[in-house]
């Protein structure tokens, strides 16, 4: 009896593309030897008994992904990336959800958290962790990326060698479980007028943001759950503002306080830093909303296609303005465009998985993503954003990012190689 490959099993499952076999990331290779060596030892699992159950379960030692930590042991501003191209649907696992610190990860007993909102208000209270988790709660998939996310890819001199890790690792997607924002603020009674808040953090930054009080009556939440357990410290327990859409910083962590007033507090951390210079020299500030952004997880940095015939294009996409309407995929550098397939679910203000099969000829060539959202929004070429916003700005990266396919089938980040 012949043996029964993989390619064969996918061929009688539909994987057959007009007379060609739909490659995926696993046909693809590692050439930068990012991946981790198979440990599994050659033998029959039917005839050996397997492992205990353990009090928290554990990946395969083959399947490690690890956030990439910028600066560790070294500074308490520091950060790290989710590993995107590794990743499979659209919730990031909790221990894989990127960070970004302005002072450390502080440690906050539960039994001693409090949330204080006053200002204009009618009655100034303190929320204890037990009071938050006896309001009625909201579940919700959301996407939070740091507005500083894909810095690398605004350059035209961009390093070939970089991967959707160090590109867009600051995005991640997680269900968030908390009570809304607005139940809040309708306990405390806000006062006529007011119209801003200022939210401020427990870290050792003492973190703070002015948002407008119309997002806490929309969608905003203190959320105190991730992926159905606590909120972890790195993303801000016992209890972090939830911004949907909105640029991370603002979703601040270990939240403490939040006081309601009738003018933006113009803290430190939001006029020297997440205010964008315009290249008129004006700036433009309190640029909270994520734009429509895409990105092609595979076939990227640093794997290569191993022969020519059909491949699977794989990214994700997102859009602090709502859903995802459509992802075009351009395989000949921006010429020609094709709408790809959207994997459910598709929800506003989440990650959205894509996929495009693509028939490689085996010439060079430049792959790129462009989305939509649903109030039209396009993502920009490089060329539009950097009109629009000047070389020196500092936030919110949202360009199509292209990637050079060599004939090789070695693949690199292809930015100097359009606009």
């Amino acid at each position: 009896m012949a043996n029964l490959t993989r390619r064969a099993m996918l061929g009688t499952s539909g994987g057959l593309i007009a007379g060609g076999l739909l490659k995926t990331k696993a046909d693809a290779i590692s050439f930068a030897d990012n991946e981790s060596e198979n440990t599994i030892q050659d033998q029959d699992p039917t005839k050996v008994l397997g492992r205990l159950t353990s009090e928290v379960g554990q990946r395969a030692p083959e399947e490690q992904p690890r956030r990439l930590v910028r600066n560790p042991n070294v500074s308490h501003s520091s950060s790290s990336r989710t590993p995107l191209h590794q990743l499979q649907g659209i919730i990031t696992p909790a221990d894989l959800h990127f960070e970004r610190h302005h002072a450390g990860i502080p440690t906050i007993a539960p039994d001693q958290y409090e949330l204080l909102i006053h200002g204009m208000v009618d009655r100034p209270m303190k929320f204890t962790l037990s009071d938050l988790k006896r309001f009625p709660s909201v579940s919700k998939l959301y996407f939070i990326e740091c507005s500083g996310n894909g810095g690398s890819s605004y350059n035209k001199n961009a390093s070939r060698e970089v991967d959707p890790q160090q590109m867009d690792g600051l995005t991640s997607t997680s269900e968030w479980t908390g009570v809304p924002l607005s139940t809040l603020l309708q306990e405390v009674g806000v006062q006529k007028g007011a119209t801003w808040l200022m939210a401020e953090g427990g870290d050792a930054a003492v973190m703070a943001r002015s948002i407008p009080i119309e997002k806490a009556w929309d969608d905003a939440m203190i959320g105190y759950g991730q992926n159905g357990e606590a909120i972890r410290p790195e993303q801000g327990y016992p209890a972090r503002l939830l911004l949907p859409g909105w640029e991370g910083n603002a979703s601040v962590k270990w939240i403490r306080r939040i006081e309601v007033k009738d003018q933006p507090t113009m803290t430190r951390d939001e006029t020297s830093k997440y205010t964008d210079p315009l290249k008129d020299g004006t700036a433009r500030q309190f640029s909270f909303t994520i734009d429509a952004k895409s990105a092609i997880t595979f076939p990227a940095y640093p794997y290569a296609l191993t022969e020519p015939g059909w491949w699977e294009i794989q990214g994700i996409a997102w859009s602090g303005r709502g859903r995802i309407t459509k992802v075009d995929i351009s395989t000949d550098g921006g010429e020609t465009w094709n709408e790809s397939k959207l994997h459910g679910p598709v929800l506003s203000k989440c990650h959205t998985r894509f996929t495009y099969p693509w028939n490689w000829d085996g010439k060079e060539t430049l792959l790129m993503s462009r989305a939509t959202d649903e109030t039209g929004y396009v993502q920009p070429a490089l060329s539009t954003l950097m009109e629009a916003r000047g070389e020196g700005t500092s936030y919110h990266y949202n360009s199509i990012r292209p990637w050079k396919i060599e004939e090789d089938g070695r693949v690199y980040f292809g930015q100097g190689e359009t606009s």
